[in-house]
């Protein structure tokens, strides 16, 4: 209470003469507004040794990278000439020239092995006669429902994926196009071969089309065929190895602080053109290729910026500006340096699928990774793996698939385990391990926590091959895996911190249901002793939430058993600040005790001619929330302590409305949250660590990236 001393003085003083549950109503009238006043306005604590801003130099300079293609001017992106250890080559220029966006690729793609062997002629006659059919049913008035007849027509289709599949890409763009699904390039953008072509042939070879799978796959293609399955029940018998002990004990604060870097989703953008059209009609901006298709050709409304804008990926300038301002705003360097770092994923542009080739994706993550490197000295960095560091964009397949269509993404996780090494973040064992479990991998950091990474791309919504065997929570393996090693970990005693991309809850709209639900019950079974903290990307947003005791049957104070803190990214886009964040933390408990967040105003960027960006000091986690729930100053930011200022928020559209606008990283393109349907939305979504729980929260509130549009 010592934000705002007098107005405390006083409720002591009147309370120390009535009954105590009038003082706390009155409390509850008093303090609100000041509780926000206080926060806000209050000079809020910074990390020991850092500044409150900083101001980048302007340009790049080109000590960041021993070559270049095209050393960096004011008018345009620096283009290094990056060589990779690992595959032993040289991108060239053209990969990533803005003047040579490439829509071909040499990439393999995969096909099912047909069940039969036919000749050509016979495969183009099955074909025929299975499009035939599907068309009728297309065309039918004999189904009752949008979702009978899909799955109607995906249980012909199959038998042409089972038969001719190398076939069926072509069919499938001509299906799209002729009953106009999509416009006609996207049709093609999700059909053919190149892009998601071969990998829906897999789908419809390998998928239980009518049963489960066809109600996902044919949701996926559209809402309005048939509605999101719900979350199947799950057999929990003999999920665990040993049962959850009854007389566990968390392990107790040392006292003995390190800071931790958590940077997440920089999506450089090597494409990127500066004074290119920064306000395009769609797709990626800040491209020589997108334009604003409402001006008359070769007029520019907005132009892109040398830092970046809100609607595109992170050039280089930004990326470096960023890098170079961690040090002084959050008081370390190169002789103080992080403990570790954490890199939550997303390294590649927002491409469109025909512009992404393996190629690209190799050259994003060996850049980014050097730059951290460079700039991170000898604190190891533990990074995962997002939706947007693969080709295609968010497809892994399981090794479970059958032949070598279980393999055909482990070129990509043999590339980042090397990377790793090189960087020597990982040892060989480890490196090992992360091409093996789809570049995931279990590690102890210099101080002695394990760090337990995942590829969430395994739930992701985006990744199409998890339309196969969707009754399985767990097709790929990953979370077996997980539950081996945080077994061993309670069996050593030892803390853990978990780190993946896409978020298990918040408002459910971005993962699958089951796999969720299997991992909510890892996090109960394994915390608070256990796991001590869970990590996330993706969202390009700022905020946590919490998972709780008996699947979140049970949502309060003592039953907060975990946080999920979700990283703020980089890049601008869609109409957010660039920031990231550091934590405090204890050695001995390995709880956050002190979050801070960092930003630029991208609104500023193309005012900026003879410096580079300012990022500064935005926020103090435990100073903006701890007050309005009186959370004592020696106690960790823990699930308690978000599950209670979830509930100041529920009831306080004022201190909604800046945790609303820290979502957004103090954006001026962020929706206002000043209504108490929305504070009410924001604290069930604090709540909700599952798809199960977040999808009956009322809806629309999610994301700050575009105007609320509430539904429920």
């Amino acid at each position: 209470m010592d934000l705002y001393p007098a107005l405390y003085d006083i409720w002591l003083y009147i309370s120390s003469s009535i009954p105590q549950s009038l003082a706390m109503g009155l409390r509850e009238l008093i303090f609100p507004a000041a509780i926000w006043i206080g926060s806000v306005n209050a000079a809020q604590n910074l990390p020991s040794g850092a500044v409150s801003s900083h101001v980048a130099s302007s340009g790049f300079p080109t000590s960041v990278f021993s070559s270049y293609w095209v050393k960096p001017v004011a008018t345009a992106e620096p283009q290094p000439a990056l060589y990779d250890p690992v595959l032993n080559i040289t991108f060239p220029l053209n990969l990533t020239s803005p003047d040579t966006i490439s829509e071909e690729n040499d990439d393999p793609v995969s096909y099912p092995a047909p069940v039969a062997n036919l000749t050509s002629a016979g495969k183009q006659a099955i074909l025929a006669s299975i499009v035939s059919q599907v068309e009728d049913i297309i065309t039918s008035d004999q189904f009752t429902t949008n979702c009978s007849k899909c799955i109607a027509g995906l249980t012909v289709a199959k038998s042409a994926a089972q038969l001719a599949p190398e076939l069926l890409p072509n069919t499938m763009v001509s299906l799209c196009q002729k009953f106009k699904l999509h416009d006609n390039e996207t049709c093609e953008e999700d059909f053919e071969a190149s892009t998601f072509g071969a990998i829906w042939t897999q789908i419809l070879a390998l998928s239980d089309v009518s049963g489960l799978d066809g109600q996902y796959i044919c949701n996926r293609i559209s809402s309005n065929f048939c509605s999101m399955p719900k979350t199947s029940p799950l057999n929990t018998t003999g999920l665990f190895p040993k049962p959850k002990p009854h007389n566990y004990t968390v392990p107790k604060a040392s006292g003995k602080r390190i800071k931790v870097l958590h940077m997440s989703d920089i999506h450089l953008d090597p494409r990127y053109a500066v004074g290119s059209e920064a306000n395009c009609t769609s797709s990626l901006c800040c491209r020589a290729n997108n334009f604003n298709t409402a001006l008359p050709t070769g007029e520019i409304s907005l132009p892109a910026p040398y830092y970046g804008d809100f609607k595109c990926d992170s050039p280089y300038g930004l990326v470096v500006a960023a890098l170079d301002s961690i040090g002084p705003l959050t008081g370390t360097s190169e002789q103080n340096p992080f403990g570790f770092s954490i890199y939550t994923g997303d390294l590649v542009s927002h491409e469109g699928q025909q512009e992404l080739s393996r190629a690209y994706v190799e050259y994003a993550e060996l850049s980014i990774y050097d730059m951290l490197k460079k700039f991170m000295h000898k604190s190891p960095v533990y990074a995962v793996l997002g939706n947007h560091d693969t080709n295609p964009e968010a497809i892994d397949a399981p090794h479970s698939l059958p032949g070598d269509l279980g393999m055909q993404m482990s070129w990509n996780f043999d590339h980042v385990a090397g990377l790793w090494h090189e960087e020597g973040w990982l040892n060989a064992t480890a490196a090992k391990q992360a091409s093996l479990h789809y570049g995931a991998y279990s590690v102890k950091t210099p101080q002695g926590l394990r760090v337990i990474t995942f590829n969430t791309d395994f739930w992701y919504k985006s990744n199409f091959l998890n339309l196969i065997d969707t009754p399985n929570p767990d097709k790929s393996g990953m979370f077996a895996w997980m539950t081996q090693e945080l077994q061993a970990a309670e069996d050593a005693g030892e803390r853990v911190w978990i780190l993946g991309h896409v978020l298990s809850g918040w408002d459910g709209t971005n993962p699958m249901p089951n796999p969720t639900d299997l991992f909510y019950q890892i996090i109960d079974r394994y915390s608070p002793h256990v796991i001590a903290n869970v990590f996330f990307g993706h969202t390009h947003e700022d905020f946590a939430y919490v998972y709780y005791a008996n699947n979140g049957t049970n949502q309060s104070a003592g039953n907060a058993l975990n946080t999920a803190w979700v990283g703020p990214s980089i890049t601008p886009l869609t109409n957010v600040n660039s920031a990231f964040r550091s934590y405090e933390v204890d050695t001995g408990d390995w709880n956050v005790y002190e979050a801070y967040t960092f930003y630029s105003d991208v609104e500023s960027f193309s005012e900026l001619h003879s410096t580079g960006p300012t990022f500064k000091f935005e926020y103090n986690t435990r100073d903006t929330y701890g007050p309005s729930i009186n959370w004592p100053a020696e106690a960790p930011l823990n699930a308690t302590f978000w599950h209670l200022v979830s509930e100041q928020i529920e009831k306080n559209t004022t201190l909604a409305s800046t945790f609303n606008t820290y979502q957004g990283k103090s954006s001026v393109k962020s929706p206002n949250c000043t209504n108490i349907a929305c504070a009410k939305a924001k604290a069930c979504y604090i709540r909700s660590g599952s798809v199960a729980l977040g999808s009956v929260c009322p809806q629309g509130y999610g994301s700050v990236q575009s105007p609320f549009k509430p539904t429920s």
